[in-house]
């Protein structure tokens, strides 16, 4: 009889194995290769005596799961199991929690061999390999094939408990969402037109098919892309297709940049949560929404000890956090949500971490909520879980157009020579001697750039790479020989601030694995202010190393590849070509342009040919920007947003403006205004108000603020947006020219991502169907043609008029 369900031994022991403190202190870890490689010394030793095998691929059954895995040796001759783990440092580096999670691998191993080959008794050995010096430490215990068959029926029937509830839940969803209806009383304009191409998306065949879609705001692209994700989470069987296409998603993760979009989702989910019957779970004391919903919130926000490190001995929610996890999880069944609050009123009940708990419940949530990074980055938690666990996923990408510069910022490594100042500082042994001599290298380029404060390279120096290799294999020894106690870094990139060698050692660690990726799709440049001492002599400063990423699709594509199905979708993603060649979207990825349900009639656009915001024209375009805007404001007066390149040239506009027009209310965003801030200057705008609010293109005003009505009558854009011309610029756009083709480097530098922000700070004025307003784009250049087919086809420019400018 097949088996209902199967499960990895690494997987089962992680389920029910687990004990102990939660424990993150750092330990300097061997990389996937090391590991490997680790592996084989140890297993080629032992073939050198003879009767030695490697790799046993076992497998066993209880009731119906089905546990299958591979062991990494057996010793025919002393009947000896071997796990092999590799570690760097001391052997007491290796956690509690660890040792007893490998030591549940090896029994499990050992019961499933002692089945197979009919064994009475077996050997188990942990074999610890340090790679560093190459020593082996053999632990190892006898045991009987009696106490190995107990020990796994009993792992097995605590994971099949769980597995049976799990399985049952999967049905119940699925069932639901073939059932489920589309909880508004109707479809926007627009919208079901959207919702049809993502099921299309996710029913396509063959994993890794991708979706762009291009919505207006307000059709509401929230929900029209995650009902038909739920809806595909049901298994369809179309004619002519296979078991596997018909499979339903197994995941739903919604990806977004901003708070506002992670609101959004929740809101949508929630809509939806409703519009599902309710259903009696043996866990559950009452009826719960079969669909669980997780709102991944980032660490800083959750973390209820922030000057505690994560372990037993310092945090008290990292203490026995796995043996209280199992009825934590248990009860999470019952939330509706498992939302920040909920979780954090759950977690502190059990006595456990909020945000290790949401880490935790990651694998049996149905729908994800979280930023970009979860997904996308190096280290990313959703998507090496969707690697490891084999999941069908659905990936939802909101504002995709966000997503280029993020993906850039996780895939850039920058190098200070001041932090390596601070950490050789602090340096001492091996570790002082490694840092001088990446110092050394680090000076041989800063004399050959000579006077230069910006240089780019096509290739990384083979000398520096070395240097850095040097120092990392130095820090990791070192730090790996001491306690680093209650200074510890918690998981993955984030350490404390005031352990300066290991925040360098985690900067050289991130420009070490960009270097083994290094390519056309970045430049490895070096940044060097000139900065002047006394008596005006130039000064030795300190310079900045950075792999810059220019084209993320390198690094992306798997990550499309990985999901069933991925949409990107925003009200902004013209050119589809620019963003499917930067993002690694497949060639074939599917173009949805959903029509704008707004008439060319709501909004007046006009182009003020007369004025030029170019740098060299910039103290000539003030006076007549400023009268152009009282005159707009004369003719109909309300509320306006003007949009210009800096704060620099904000506060000349001003001032300006304020000077030739001082009856004209005026309010301005200033340089690092915080939440409060913000939330005073859009409180400005109410509805009937009158006044002119100032503006950064590209800031926090131009996307994301809502200004329905009379709150927002008409925006003035006094810049295409262009990226600044600088060195870093011109070099990515050399970059560019490289890659993606002679000529377009302008464009992608520059141009796209200009136009962008013009039409997202101009969608601030028209909201609804029922809003009007005036839109008036300041620079000659937008009457370009090749400038103005980038612009909305809804909107309809008027031509030129010769009273616009004293009307």
């Amino acid at each position: 009889m097949k088996p209902a369900l199967s499960v990895a031994v690494r997987a089962l022991c992680e389920f029910t194995a687990r004990s102990g403190d939660l424990d993150l202190r750092f330990t300097p870890a061997p990389s996937a290769l090391e590991g490997m490689e680790g592996h084989a010394v140890v297993q080629k030793r032992r073939e050198k005596a003879g009767g030695y095998e490697v790799e046993l691929a076992l497998s066993g059954r209880f009731q119906e799961l089905q546990v299958r895995g591979r062991a990494d040796g057996f010793d025919g001759v002393r009947q000896q199991l071997e796990e092999i783990k590799t570690y760097r440092g001391r052997l007491d580096g290796v956690r509690p929690h660890h040792r007893a999670l490998h030591w549940a691998q090896a029994r499990v191993y050992g019961h499933l061999l002692c089945q197979e080959r009919g064994l009475e008794r077996i050997k188990l050995a942990l074999v610890y390999f340090q790679i560093g010096s190459a020593e082996e430490t053999v632990l190892v215990e006898e045991c009987s094939a009696t106490e190995l068959q107990a020990f796994f029926e009993s792992l097995c029937a605590r994971y099949l408990d769980w597995a049976r509830c799990e399985a049952a839940h999967r049905q119940a969803r699925n069932e639901a969402m073939a059932q489920l209806k589309f909880p508004m009383p109707a479809f926007r304009a627009g919208q079901r037109e959207l919702s049809v191409a993502v099921y299309r998306t996710a029913h396509a065949g063959a994993g890794g098919r991708c979706l762009m879609a291009q919505a207006p705001t307000g059709i509401g692209k929230t929900l029209a892309t995650i009902f038909p994700m739920l809806k595909s989470m049901a298994a369809v069987m179309a004619k002519g297709a296979s078991e596997t296409d018909a499979a339903g998603l197994d995941k739903l993760f919604f990806l977004t940049a901003k708070g506002t979009g992670h609101g959004l989702a929740l809101h949508a989910l929630g809509q939806l949560q409703q519009a599902l019957p309710r259903a009696m779970s043996e866990a559950a004391e009452t009826p719960v929404a079969p669909l669980r919903v997780l709102d991944m919130q980032a660490r800083d926000k959750t973390c209820e000890h922030p000057g505690n490190a994560c372990h037993g001995e310092s945090c008290p929610l990292a203490r026995g956090f796995f043996d209280r996890l199992p009825a934590a999880r248990q009860q999470a069944l019952q939330l509706p949500l498992w939302d920040a609050p909920g979780l954090r009123t759950l977690a502190l009940l059990h006595g456990i971490c909020p945000y290790y708990l949401s880490q935790e419940l990651a694998r049996w949530a149905d729908v994800v909520v979280a930023d970009y990074h979860y997904y996308y980055d190096s280290t990313a938690m959703l998507y090496a879980l969707a690697l490891q666990q084999d999941w069908r996923v659905g990936v939802l990408v909101d504002e995709a157009h966000n997503l280029l510069e993020r993906a850039r910022s996780m895939y850039t490594a920058p190098l200070s020579q001041f932090d390596l100042a601070q950490a050789r500082q602090v340096a001492t042994g091996a570790v002082k001697k490694a840092l001088d001599a990446l110092q050394r290298q680090w000076q041989v380029l800063n004399r050959a750039q000579d006077q230069a404060s910006y240089q780019s390279y096509e290739s990384i120096p083979g000398a520096l790479l070395g240097a850095v290799q040097r120092a990392v294999g130095a820090i990791a020894d070192q730090l790996a020989e001491q306690e680093t106690g209650g200074h510890a870094a918690a998981v993955g990139q984030h350490a404390l601030a005031d352990d300066v060698l290991l925040g360098f050692y985690w900067e050289l660690l991130h420009f070490q694995a960009l270097a083994d990726q290094f390519g056309p799709h970045a430049l490895f440049d070096i940044q060097r202010p000139l900065l002047l001492g006394r008596a005006g002599r130039l000064r030795e400063p300190s310079s900045t190393l950075c792999i810059r990423n220019v084209v993320p699709a390198p690094h992306l594509a798997a990550r499309h590849a990985a999901a069933q199905a991925s949409v990107l979708f925003s009200g902004t993603l013209s050119p589809p070509g620019f963003y499917r060649d930067l993002l690694g979207l497949p060639v074939d990825t599917a173009w949805l342009d959903v029509p704008a349900p707004f008439a060319a009639r709501q909004l007046q656009v006009h182009i003020a040919r007369h004025i030029s915001t170019r740098w060299r024209d910039r103290e000539a375009s003030l006076a007549p920007m400023a009268d152009l805007i009282a005159q707009q404001y004369a003719r109909q007066p309300g509320n306006y947003l003007c949009f210009v390149s800096s704060f620099e040239y904000l506060q000349q506009v001003a001032a300006t403006v304020e000077r030739r027009h001082p009856q004209l209310p005026l309010w301005q965003q200033q340089r690092g205004m915080d939440e409060a801030g913000r939330a005073e200057f859009l409180a400005r705008f109410v509805e009937g108000g009158q006044g002119l609010g100032l503006a950064v293109l590209g800031g926090a005003f131009s996307e994301g603020v809502d200004l329905p009505g009379s709150r927002l009558i008409g925006a003035f854009v006094a810049t295409l947006g262009l990226p600044q011309l600088n060195p870093v610029n011109e070099a990515m756009q050399r970059a560019m020219d490289q890659t993606m083709g002679a000529g377009l480097g302008y464009d992608y530098t520059y141009l796209y991502p200009g136009l962008r922000k013009v039409v997202q700070a101009a969608g601030r004025v028209i909201r609804s169907e029922h809003d009007s307003g005036v839109l008036v784009l300041m620079d000659d250049r937008f009457a370009r043609a090749e400038v103005r087919a980038l612009l909305p086809a809804w909107w309809q420019i008027e031509g030129p008029r010769r009273d616009f400018r004293t009307a």
